[in-house]
């Protein structure tokens, strides 16, 4: 494993969304280590990135104060609230000023799992730690109010961090023999068909989460 550095990340969402199947992402709250290795992934674009219309993006009419973290530098954390309640954790990409991001929606917990179990009281099985995207960010600690924005190209052992990421030695692409794609989970219209099949994730693991449609497809 190694990290990554900032000009992995200048580039389109769509590209390094399937780069990020087998990395590891770390976090360290108050003052305990949680890692998981991610297993799912989604990409998403904002308005003006890409050749077509992104309809299922925070970013698709432009930059708010809500989105604001996915129109920064690559390489860091966009953290949203679902449901008003629940962290949703990307990591951003492409340069700044242009919004993209990956949705980190599912992994397996191979660090901290004590830990992780912990703020995830009523998982019983290890797969379902972190199969979800909110699961994920229970399990590492990850909370808007605190996190969104941080910088993921640090060492998670160092005093100040809070989050980092290591990339697999080997890259899985779109085409990969082990990767799946489709539609991503639970968005309504046309951005949650196969015309966007921006999901990607290593078909058979027991971590990844469950397909579901958006409510208008």
């Amino acid at each position: 494993m190694a990290l990554p550095s900032r000009e992995f990340f200048m580039r389109d969402a769509l590209e390094v969304a399937p780069n990020l199947l087998n990395s590891v992402i770390s976090s360290r709250v108050d003052g305990e280590l949680v890692s998981v290795r991610i297993t799912e992934v989604e990409a998403y674009h904002g308005l003006g990135t890409g050749d077509i219309h992104d309809g299922g993006s925070h970013a698709r009419m432009g930059k708010t104060a809500r989105n604001a973290s996915m129109f920064g530098e690559p390489g860091h954390l966009y953290v949203y609230l679902i449901y008003g309640i629940y962290s949703n954790i990307n990591v951003v990409c492409s340069p700044a000023g242009r919004a993209s991001g990956v949705l980190l929606r599912a992994g397996e917990v191979i660090a901290g799992r004590e830990i992780a179990l912990s703020r995830r009281e009523r998982s019983k099985h290890p797969s379902d730690l972190a199969s979800g995207p909110a699961r994920l960010a229970m399990s590492l600690g990850l909370e808007r109010r605190i996190h969104d924005g941080v910088d993921l190209l640090q060492e998670s052992d160092t005093a100040n961090a809070t989050a980092s990421i290591q990339l697999p030695t080997t890259f899985l692409t779109a085409d990969s023999a082990g990767v799946s794609r489709g539609p991503r989970v639970g968005v309504s219209g046309e951005a949650g068909t196969d015309l966007f099949p921006w999901r990607f994730w290593l078909t058979g693991d027991p971590t990844v989460s469950k397909y579901r449609p958006g409510r208008r497809n």
